[in-house]
């Protein structure tokens, strides 16, 4: 039925006073739980999961019971998997969350807000000590219409926040400056909190800021923006610089982002959640020392923003020798026609079908596709799901998790 109702003109705007009356409801019944907490909450297009389990992992460290609710997981020190295709959960499971991490004796919440959720009011009666600002790319345009509408979005956070650490080497942070209450900027080459002498590596990132040294398990240079946001949390959270250090430090991995997959096998296989073309990007950054052949492995989602589809797709063709194109979570969206979208960009970008580019849309025929395609030496990327556990089809969800079919695919080599 939600599907029918969505295509009417304006259903996101006529249902607000729906989503403001749920989750007035919702903090009502669960007297207000977020209440009694410190909340740090962190929104961006990309890499909001895992600064997330960053801080997370660095307050707990740090002797702070620390909760958490992200894309992947919630809880408190034992995590649970988020099963659902959503990062900021309605408001009725929201408040029952927080009330069940207050109860299990936590002092703080770590929080991943999106900007539908900051849209659709599910954060109502959640007060914010501290937001975090990651970055603003292009996404989410088929609910938000335009960049200046996402941008406005994800600022109702920093209105909130008592204090709001922003990205300055992103130009959203201009905006930003005029609405939050109070900030601190943080960036590479912009900022006053700057990380130097960073050194990028295919198992991590390591750089100073100031008088403290980090050192993450996660590649990619994104990780020095995302681990220097944690660390500026760590410090105003009072930490000391070995805590905050020690804290990043011993985060061994978040699932689904940038997972290094080894069964023996004589290439490399790295899964990741991107599918954001700013992210995907971002992924070939980390990745562009490596010296052999590049086979991708990505596929779009239905009744999700199609005009980033064939900006994908190009930036597959640009930076892979090999692209397979293969489903996501297509919902009740024809696969073959969201294929259609990839392969246009990508073959602007000089790619042949048949040849360098190949369509296989049954998700797991196609990552096997890839591996019987891999040389000794080469990296095979398997982008857009990361640490999900099931695949929506137009007949509902499936079991399917890239990790664990690339394992399995992998041991039978």
């Amino acid at each position: 039925m939600k599907k029918y109702l969505e295509k009417i003109p304006g259903y996101d705007q006529l249902v607000l006073p729906y989503h403001f009356t749920q989750s007035v409801i919702a903090s009502l019944k669960y007297s207000f739980p977020a209440k009694k907490l410190r909340v740090i909450a962190v929104t961006g297009t990309n890499g909001k999961t895992t600064t997330c389990f960053m801080i997370w992992h660095m307050l707990n460290q740090a002797g702070i019971k620390t909760g958490l609710m992200t894309t992947v997981a919630w809880g408190t020190k034992k995590l649970h998997d988020e099963l659902g295709h959503m990062t900021t959960v309605d408001a009725f499971t929201l408040n029952n969350r927080i009330s069940q991490i207050k109860d299990d004796g936590a002092e703080v919440l770590v929080l991943e807000a999106t900007s539908h959720a900051l849209s659709q009011f599910r954060t109502f009666g959640v007060p914010i000590d501290i937001a975090v600002f990651t970055n603003l790319t292009h996404e989410h345009l088929d609910y938000h219409k335009t960049i200046t509408n996402y941008r406005n979005a994800k600022g109702k956070l920093f209105r909130r926040a008592k204090l709001s650490i922003l990205n300055a080497d992103d130009k959203a942070t201009t905006y930003y400056k005029t609405i939050a209450k109070k900030y601190i900027t943080y960036g590479i080459k912009n900022g006053e909190n700057r990380a130097k002498s960073i050194k990028l590596g295919v198992s991590g990132v390591n750089y100073s800021y100031g008088d403290i040294n980090i050192e993450t398990n996660i590649p990619g240079e994104f990780n020095v923006y995302n681990s220097l946001a944690a660390a500026l949390v760590g410090r105003e959270m009072g930490l000391s610089n070995e805590q905050i250090e020690d804290g990043i430090k011993t985060l061994e991995a978040v699932e689904g982002r940038m997972n290094i997959i080894d069964e023996g096998q004589p290439f490399t296989v790295i899964v990741d959640y991107a599918h954001a073309p700013d992210a995907i990007e971002k992924v070939f950054d980390s990745v562009k020392g490596h010296k052999g052949r590049i086979i991708s492995v990505h596929g779009g989602a239905g009744r999700r923003d199609p005009s980033t589809r064939p900006i994908r797709g190009a930036i597959l063709a640009k930076y892979s020798d090999l692209v397979i194109i293969t489903e996501d979570d297509s919902r009740d969206e024809d696969p073959e026609k969201i294929a259609a979208d990839f392969i246009k960009g990508a073959e602007k970008q000089g790619k042949v079908l048949g040849k360098d580019l190949l369509k296989e849309l049954d998700r797991r025929k196609a990552i096997k596709l890839a591996f019987d395609k891999a040389k000794p030496g080469d990296l095979v990327l398997i982008l857009g799901k990361g640490h999900e556990k099931t695949i929506l089809r137009a007949d509902g969800p499936h079991d399917f998790e890239d990790i664990k079919v690339a394992r399995d695919l992998l041991r039978k080599i």
